[in-house]
């Protein structure tokens, strides 16, 4: 497909990126901007398969309710149950825009949507489906980041889209704190560790890395990204095994 740089794509959506400007929430304006950009690009490129991860952060953030006292198990089970609360509001907004949708959960929910399994989420993807993955990995301790990563080599994706709130790549520091921050148009996962860049947890950084799987970081704010991430212009960072 000529212009296309990854066929099979996992995009991994921040919950604070679903939130719109509030930061905290679900701002239907802004999933139905993404949604609608979704479907643009399964027009577009009928043959791209697309699957997602969304974070639940905009909702519940389980590592400072534990630090607050709470069990830790089941203050992230409750962010779990957050990230299906943002894919069924997401997988609305897509059916809207016409576009065949499946949400898939590592935590059985079946009234809702279907649990996650391998084959069946493949089968989807392959039939023109975009899929949603909910509840992370079904275990705690786990974040959206690794649940991204692990997703990804499990549906072989050729690429891992990961849609900042705002932020358009990776840089040496914070550029909304920083105006001297420099961005890295292209780095090795070795070169994120060394550096010490907080793009994705450590587990999540070191399973991407052992399946060399290429992660592009970009603004989803900016309208038209997510296509140009998957047509692999250049609009943030690459990140990838080796050079």
């Amino acid at each position: 497909m000529a212009g296309i740089e990854f066929h099979r794509v996992l995009l991994k959506l921040s919950g604070e990126a679903l939130a719109g400007k509030s930061g905290t929430g679900i701002d239907l304006p802004t999933v139905r901007r993404v949604a609608n950009e979704l479907a643009e690009i399964k027009r577009t490129y009928p043959e791209i398969q697309i699957a997602i991860v969304n974070g639940g952060g905009n909702l519940w953030r389980g590592e400072p309710a534990a630090e607050a006292g709470m069990d830790r198990a089941r203050a992230d089970y409750i962010g779990m149950l957050g990230t299906v609360m943002n894919a069924l509001s997401l997988a609305d907004s897509l059916e809207q825009a016409g576009v065949d949708t499946r949400v898939l959960t590592a935590i059985e929910m079946r009234q809702i949507a279907e649990p996650y399994i391998r084959g069946r989420a493949i089968r989807h993807l392959e039939k023109g489906r975009i899929v949603i993955f909910g509840a992370g990995t079904g275990s705690p301790y786990f974040s959206t980041d690794t649940t991204a990563a692990l997703r990804a080599a499990e549906i072989n994706a050729d690429a891992i889209l990961m849609g900042k709130n705002g932020v358009d790549g990776v840089y040496n520091a914070d550029p909304r704190k920083f105006a001297d921050a420099v961005k890295f148009s292209e780095l090795t996962y070795d070169e994120v560790l060394q550096r010490g860049l907080k793009v994705m947890d450590s587990t999540a950084g070191a399973m991407a890395k052992d399946t060399d799987m290429p992660l592009v970081v970009f603004n989803l704010n900016e309208p038209g990204n997510i296509k140009k991430a998957i047509e692999g212009q250049n609009i943030g960072t690459v990140i990838k095994g080796s050079r």
